[in-house]
């Protein structure tokens, strides 16, 4: 039997008086890789704050665990659609990176050799080599992507989100992503949301389609319904 991370039951979230998501159920477990689409403003980005603790709840409730026991929280890491990053704030590629493991240390405490060595290790998994001390005002587009999900996963955390990845990834960067991605996938469970279906298909254990609510589907394949109901940009599988 897997062995449960995350479950949401009966989850309702709005803003303004307006319901944007109704009784969502959904169970996210140990190296589950869950593919999330459905259209623009049905509710998919929404889900994805309310896991992280960003956004507030109408009612229902999500819960988390270790172990097989309840907790109160686990190690998230999140790659969000659009960066709220300050690029004229003077900050180096390596520095955005070790931010992800400032919850490991005090406020006015130093990293550890096995942390920069962390720090170090990511840097070279997202090909950034030679950008270390980079500051991020002088990146590219992909390049700040690139940095932004090496401090989402820096922490080696339990349960990685990334909401729209490849829409300011660089190609030659994206080209590598999702095979990234499946090697996270064998120590993290992964929660993807993307429009391009046939991309996500090829990698996703299970699917999920947000427009207002939530229908899963287990396997990757995706009911003809479901693609009836959404256009999607990138095409159909």
């Amino acid at each position: 039997m897997k062995e449960k991370l995350l479950q949401i039951e009966g989850l309702s979230v709005g803003y303004g008086g307006k319901t944007v998501l109704q009784d969502v159920d959904l169970t996210v477990c140990y190296r589950d890789f869950l593919g999330i689409i459905g259209p623009n403003g049905g509710g998919k980005t929404t889900l994805v704050k309310a896991i992280l603790g960003l956004s507030g709840r109408q009612s229902g409730r999500i819960r988390f665990f270790h172990g097989g026991e309840e907790c109160g929280k686990i190690a998230m890491g999140y790659l969000p659609q659009y960066s709220s990053i300050d690029r004229k704030f003077p900050i180096s590629v390596e520095e955005v990176i070790g931010s992800g493991l400032s919850g490991q240390k005090s406020l006015w405490g130093r990293f550890t050799a096995r942390q920069h060595g962390l720090v170090d290790e990511m840097v070279e998994r997202m090909g950034l080599q030679g950008l270390e001390k980079r500051p991020v005002e002088q990146l590219s587009g992909g390049q700040l992507q690139r940095v932004l999900l090496g401090r989402a996963l820096v922490a080696k955390p339990d349960l990685l989100i990334l909401d729209e990845p490849d829409t300011y990834i660089d190609r030659h960067f994206g080209n590598r992503l999702y095979g990234l991605l499946d090697e996270i996938n064998r120590d993290c469970a992964v929660i993807l949301v993307s429009h391009d279906v046939e991309v996500l298909l090829q990698h996703a254990k299970s699917v999920a389609f947000i427009n207002g609510t939530l229908r899963y589907h287990e396997g990757a394949g995706i009911p003809r319904a479901w693609l009836d109901e959404s256009p999607f940009p990138c095409g159909k599988p």
